[in-house]
């Protein structure tokens, strides 16, 4: 039976989605070809008519992840000191803690990033390079950028690794509050 380009397409973007939750919840390498096609309800010899390796299913995933991340992180490009603390105050929650898949690829991704192959680190910079200059671009600071993405990122991975609510809370309080204070010190145009 042979299936229209428009089932082939619907079919890619649910491998995307789930293979990207999946992904954000439990780890991309855990999971093999076959797997992520059962997911979907699909045997695994159907993934390769999407993609030619599960390398490049993962990069693609990356380059979404970010897209999103910078359309939630940056907007249009107007942003004022509310939107910002706004912004912060929802990346840096229980609710992103408790529920990666929902959430930043980053904190989740980053380490299987790092090992992963040239391609999908440029495709990775790439993507928190215009999210950086966005930021940059808002704050006043390349610097200032670099430091709070870090944070808010680096922030989400210790409350993640940690056992406790309470605990977990301290964390983001904590990040939130430095972060803040170093943005009231930058003037906004």
């Amino acid at each position: 039976m042979r299936y229209s380009a428009n089932h082939k397409m619907e079919t890619r973007e649910k491998l995307l989605v789930s293979s990207a939750m999946s992904a954000k919840k439990s780890g991309f390498s855990t999971v093999g070809v076959d797997g992520l096609m059962k997911a979907i309800g699909l045997s695994g010899g159907a993934f390769y008519s999407h993609f030619s390796s599960k390398d490049e299913l993962f990069k693609v995933i990356i380059e979404r992840e970010l897209a999103h991340s910078l359309d939630r992180l940056s907007g249009d490009g107007v942003m004022d000191s509310t939107k910002l603390q706004r912004c912060l105050k929802q990346y840096l929650s229980m609710s992103h803690v408790e529920q990666p898949e929902a959430g930043c690829a980053l904190p989740v991704l980053g380490a299987e990033i790092a090992r992963s192959d040239l391609e999908v680190r440029e495709a990775a910079q790439a993507w928190i390079c215009r999210l950086h200059e966005s930021w940059a671009q808002i704050l006043g600071s390349g610097s200032l950028a670099w430091a709070i993405l870090s944070q808010c990122v680096g922030a989400l991975v210790v409350a993640r690794m940690l056992a406790t609510p309470e605990v977990q809370r301290e964390v983001l309080k904590s990040s939130h509050d430095e972060i803040s204070r170093r943005i009231a010190e930058r003037p906004f145009d």
